[in-house]
């Protein structure tokens, strides 16, 4: 593990990632990774998170903060020359996210973040990025992105699409600029967020929302009813173009609750996830 001095710059690397990313020829993961210690939450980027994904505003971190504060690190890992898969082009599938408490924005942070389980996938190979967030010496959340790169797959069948979508316990627009502000305040600006001329070389014929802004949102609608100990484990399924008007379902269980994103008219799913409370 690599201990850095400071986050890395997000706009340097994206630069690095299209210079570099046709050399990838696929291999190993890395078994290293990097670490910042003593991280702290500027109070006025945290209101403008939780503006952008529809938190109240607090000195809470909303769960899905700890994602924002690893990815640099994260970016950093997968564009390293030892990185066997290109950052441009890599799917987001999945991501996954425990905490033991709530973490006050007071705190300081340890963060560290690495890759592993590269494994076969229908379309490809597929592989989880790692970002374990502590406090005090204790970790306090992990978070577990499974990134899909595309091209030699198993031919295993994946897994059945939900059925129909269920009656939406709430319905929100969501506007064309969403994915400019939510790039500004996670410094993730891959092209297909950003407009409908820099979506369409990647096959979209209009920017599409952060698939970690979808699952923010949903969280959003928690608030108040999270339990301070949890997992919240979501699949990222169909993308939101933008702008879009969209329906959310939830079904609460003894164990926690389902969830599902889809599309206010079509009902195509965009966002399945559980949530789970944990002892």
């Amino acid at each position: 593990m690599t201990t850095l001095d400071s986050a890395p710059n997000l706009l340097a690397l994206y630069g690095k990632a299209v210079l570099t990313g046709f050399a990838r020829r696929g291999g190993a993961l890395p078994d290293t990774g990097y670490e910042l210690t003593g991280v702290t939450v500027d109070a006025a980027h945290l209101a403008a998170y939780d503006r952008v994904c529809g938190f109240r505003l607090s000195d809470e971190l909303p769960l899905t903060y700890p994602h924002i504060l690893g990815f640099p690190l994260q970016i950093k890992l997968m564009t390293d020359p030892g990185f066997p898969f290109p950052l441009v082009g890599s799917v987001h599938l999945a991501n996954r996210i425990t905490r033991t408490r709530p973490l006050p924005r007071g705190e300081r942070f340890g963060i560290r973040v690495r890759a592993e389980h590269l494994r076969p996938h229908a379309k490809g190979r597929q592989f989880d990025v790692v970002t374990e967030v502590s406090a005090g010496g204790e970790v306090v959340c992990t978070g577990v992105s499974t990134y899909l790169r595309r091209g030699g797959g198993s031919g295993e069948r994946e897994p059945a699409a939900p059925g129909a979508a269920p009656p939406a316990t709430a319905t929100w627009r969501v506007p064309g600029d969403t994915g400019r502000r939510y790039a500004e305040v996670s410094g993730d600006r891959n092209p297909i967020h950003l407009y409908p001329l820099t979506a369409r070389p990647f096959g979209f014929r209009r920017a599409i929302a952060h698939g970690m802004w979808t699952k923010a949102r949903c969280l959003a609608a928690f608030e108040g009813r999270l339990p301070d100990a949890c997992t919240v484990d979501v699949r990222f399924q169909r993308p939101v173009l933008l702008p879009a008007t969209v329906g959310f379902a939830v079904e609460w269980t003894d164990e926690g609750a389902g969830f599902q994103l889809f599309g206010a008219r079509t009902g195509e799913p965009h966002l399945t996830g559980t949530l789970t409370r944990r002892p």
